[in-house]
């Protein structure tokens, strides 16, 4: 497929997502099905400029005045691949599969519309309705964060250390462009250019054997500052597919006992078979059932829990850019209700003198500072650890680290702009009474 004809295509899965009012992937897929003469080249590329298009929505909105998916197309071509106005007009040149011409007023607003003047909800490409919300936490950077949230993000991948070391997995997957990660120990990172096809990671005989997963770096630095040792009694009660599981596993050389659960055991689906390729031994996975708590037997038991909230997923909106446009407030009420009732679960379950962390992927206060400062009250047998205290864990990244991240006395937070990985929140607690 020409370019031309690969952003027709997009403009025409976008149309599918607003008409049908249906997730990316799903539009993606149909669209795939019913055009098999598209290469799985042309089908990246097309994928591309549909997220690119989803991450710059309100922006691209802005520059063409109006929000149609040829609308939207067009102005991501200008605010995210920095194309100008002759350029754009090469591509929509009305020829065999191309979109139409531009049109005067087209041309005119790719030229002369830029992003200077924009509310920050327009400059940062998210939900009007989240402004509030970002602005107590990030003020008067809180565009830039949001524009940081609507970058492309790259493909981390975590070393599983029971396995394989770091170098060996990194020279083992050189060929993919595999990198040191900045902050994590066990972290590879993988860059991806605008139109790039995704390394096919699950093919490599490196994550067949179990030696490497794909993971945030945030997410690994999440699992890393609960500082979990060798021999303890450890708890993940919002396991899911057992990604942090499997670090608190690696972190205890196989050696203590690690209990993932979780309410919902449709999540749990996964991680059997991932214990299994990591070659871990040491996690027992309790699933819930019937309106009963899975870990109710283990009250006051846990060296450690790890409570991997439920969340808006704000964090994640690099890699989930369709869901940043389908949050709403309700949504936020029923996540802060989830979180409050883990919370107490988790409470229960830690011992005298052990640990509680406290993770999201979420920016929100409501969600991250506001939550630990609500279970302080309901909870006095527990204080703070001080979060500058819990970067330590990164040994000589700790100092700058540090520095990167935006912390409080309750927890600190990660974000694209600030640390290069997706949003995390994170709090320590620990039981003193």
């Amino acid at each position: 497929m020409t370019p031309p004809a690969r952003i027709s295509a997009a403009i025409e899965i976008m149309a599918d997502i607003e008409a049908r009012r249906r997730p990316v992937a799903d539009a993606l897929k149909d669209w795939g099905l019913s055009h098999r003469f598209a290469g799985s080249g042309d089908r990246a590329a097309i994928a591309s400029l549909v997220f690119d298009a989803l991450r710059r929505r309100a922006s691209s909105a802005h520059v063409m005045g109006e929000g149609t998916p040829r609308a939207l197309m067009l102005g991501m071509l200008r605010v995210e691949r920095k194309l100008d106005a002759e350029a754009i007009a090469g591509l929509a040149n009305g020829s065999r599969f191309a979109p139409a011409v531009l049109s005067a007023q087209e041309r005119t607003r790719i030229a002369t519309v830029d992003l200077q003047d924009a509310p920050p909800w327009v400059a940062g490409d998210y939900p009007e309705w989240l402004d509030p919300y970002l602005a107590r936490v990030f003020g008067e950077e809180r565009a830039g964060e949001g524009a940081a949230l609507a970058r492309r993000a790259p493909l981390d991948l975590r070393v599983n250390v029971l396995k394989i070391e770091r170098d060996k997995a990194a020279m083992a997957l050189a060929h993919v462009g595999a990198a040191l990660t900045p902050w994590s120990p066990f972290g590879l990172r993988i860059a991806r250019d605008a139109a790039a096809k995704n390394p096919a990671i699950h093919a490599e005989p490196t994550f067949i054997k179990g030696g490497v997963e794909v993971q945030d770096e945030g997410s690994q630095l999440s699992a890393l500052m609960t500082a979990a040792k060798p021999g303890e009694q450890v708890i993940d009660v919002c396991a899911g597919a057992g990604g942090k599981t499997l670090v608190l596993a690696a972190l205890m050389k196989n050696r203590g006992q690690i209990y993932a659960s979780d309410l919902d055991k449709r999540r749990l689906a996964p991680i059997h078979a991932r214990i299994e390729r990591a070659g871990v031994h040491n996690v027992q996975v309790k699933t819930p059932k019937a309106n009963e708590n899975p870990c109710a037997d283990l009250v006051g038991h846990a060296d450690l829990v790890l409570v991997d909230a439920p969340c808006t997923g704000i964090g994640t909106w690099r890699r989930n850019p369709d869901s940043k446009w389908r949050v709403r407030p309700g949504s936020l009420a029923l996540r802060l209700k989830e979180q409050t009732a883990a919370l107490d679960r988790a409470g229960d379950l830690v011992k005298l003198g052990g640990r509680l962390a406290y993770v999201t992927c979420s920016l929100l206060a409501e969600e991250n500072d506001d939550q630990v400062r609500a279970f302080l009250e309901r909870r006095p047998q527990f204080a703070p650890v001080p979060p500058d205290q819990a970067v330590q864990v990164l040994g000589e990244r700790a100092a700058a680290f540090r520095d990167a991240v935006l912390l409080s006395e309750l927890g600190l937070l990660m974000t694209p702009r600030r640390t290069d990985t997706d949003g995390f929140y994170v709090s320590l607690l620990k039981r003193q009474a």
